[in-house]
């Protein structure tokens, strides 16, 4: 004999899943920018040089020096002059003297006889450095203002969309349980 079962059948439930990926869009505007350069600038103040020229040593190897220089030269030479002529003087009595001995003594000395006096030199000293040069160079004062660069940066927000992807959960089989009895009304 069969004892009676009770039969139990269970149905799982299913869920089920759509998805889709959302959508995202990001973007960057560039950056504004506002860029000032200011130049620098420089200033220059400068006073003029000096030159100075010494030429009274060139004047005075030209005997055109000043006249205290030129008569102070003379009374130096003076007492020197003096005994060169004196000398000169006596050299010439001298040849007078010997006329003796042949020759003409009187018409050699009109031929030698200068009105000036060769040794009676007041002149200075010629050189081709006889002119002083002394030359200050100017002064340059130099003012610089430095020049910059001045940004005025103004950043964009970044623009971000997002679309929302889809997702969908649903039940796409429900959980069943089915109990089935046995048949209770046999007879026995």
């Amino acid at each position: 004999m069969q004892i009676p079962q009770i039969q139990i059948r269970m149905q799982h439930a299913k869920l089920s899943i759509d998805a889709d990926l959302g959508k995202q869009h990001l973007e960057q505007p560039q950056a504004a920018i506002d860029m000032k350069q200011i130049r620098p600038e420089q200033h220059f103040t400068t006073k003029q040089g000096h030159l100075e020229i010494n030429q009274d040593r060139a004047w005075d190897a030209l005997a055109l020096g000043g006249n205290l220089e030129t008569m102070s030269k003379i009374y130096s030479m003076a007492s020197d002059m003096a005994l060169q002529g004196l000398a000169r003087i006596v050299e010439q009595g001298n040849r007078m003297a010997d006329i003796h001995l042949g020759g003409n003594p009187i018409a050699d000395s009109a031929l030698e006889w200068q009105r000036t006096f060769p040794e009676f030199d007041f002149r200075g000293y010629a050189s081709s450095g006889n002119v002083d040069l002394s030359y200050t160079p100017a002064e340059v004062a130099i003012d610089t203002t430095p020049g910059r660069v001045e940004l005025n940066v103004q950043v964009n927000q970044p623009v971000h969309q997002y679309e929302r992807g889809k997702l969908d959960i649903y039940m796409s089989q429900y959980p069943k349980v089915e109990i089935i009895p046995p048949q209770i009304d046999q007879f026995i």
